[in-house]
């Protein structure tokens, strides 16, 4: 199995500060991130950052469903990662500084792949069209913080 990865990113007029405490409220803001892939969203535990666990259904494609239940950490004060109970998928949210009043969010998907010719087409187009989803998340998260 080879490692497949999504990284997208994206640059906001607020602090940093501002930006991350949207992220890490998985209660309210995050329900209104969700693009039309996302369904059955819950929050099972906490609700704020680290120890908050959520269930969701993501439909990457029209056949492929994954139905996903992560468990927030901290590991630092600019990162909250995801990592699910159901797969390998690990999803890393970073916040930086980028000037002054700004912040750059990158999210970094990171799952172990298939491997031959399945594996092949799911390390080309997966992380394509992922990107694509978390880039509506991170657009919506631009009127979010508006």
């Amino acid at each position: 199995m080879g490692k497949v990865q999504a990284t997208t990113e994206r640059v906001y007029q607020a602090t940093p500060e501002r930006v991350y405490e949207a992220l890490a409220d998985y209660a309210v803001v995050r329900p209104r991130l969700l693009p039309a892939q996302y369904s059955e969203y819950e929050v099972k535990a906490g609700g704020t950052g680290a120890g908050t666990q959520v269930h969701w259904r993501l439909q990457a494609t029209e056949k492929r469903v994954r139905d996903c239940l992560f468990t927030v950490s901290a590991p630092s004060p600019e990162q909250l990662v995801e990592t699910d109970a159901n797969s390998t998928m690990v999803i890393t949210w970073t916040v930086a500084a980028a000037g002054e009043g700004a912040a750059r969010v990158t999210v970094d998907a990171s799952w172990q792949g298939a491997t031959g010719i399945g594996g092949f087409f799911e390390r080309t187009f997966a992380p394509k069209g992922l990107n694509r989803i978390h880039d509506a998340v991170l657009a919506k998260l631009a009127d979010e913080l508006a």
